[in-house]
């Protein structure tokens, strides 16, 4: 009998382990956004895949691009390329595209 009490013991300290790790990493976050939001940066919320830089949303034409601070890639999510692939048939969108992805080399 007192297996049971001690196996319902132990489970209940666990879950109150995990809602505090939980909890934890919550405040951890909320504090790291507001540090960011200081600093006048939008938080970084995903680590780049190719390095170990921090993909920052940057917005053109309707899409929401994930863009490395470090390497500069630019990572498209689901339905992104799709979008890219259907505006393909327009006049100029070649260059439209490389202004987006590369702003500096082609403001002239």
């Amino acid at each position: 009998m007192t297996d049971i009490f001690d196996e319902r013991r132990k489970g209940l300290e666990e879950e109150y382990i995990h809602r505090r790790d939980r909890e934890a990493l919550e405040h951890l976050r909320a504090a790291l956004r507001e540090a960011a939001q200081e600093r006048g940066e939008a938080a970084a919320i995903m680590q780049c895949p190719r390095c170990t830089g921090k993909l920052h949303e940057v917005s053109a034409e309707g899409l929401h691009l994930d863009r490395c601070d470090t390497c500069h890639g630019i990572w498209l999510d689901a339905g992104e390329l799709v979008h890219l692939i259907s505006n393909e048939d327009r006049a100029g969108a070649a260059e439209r595209w490389l202004r987006v992805f590369w702003p500096s080399t082609h403001d002239e």
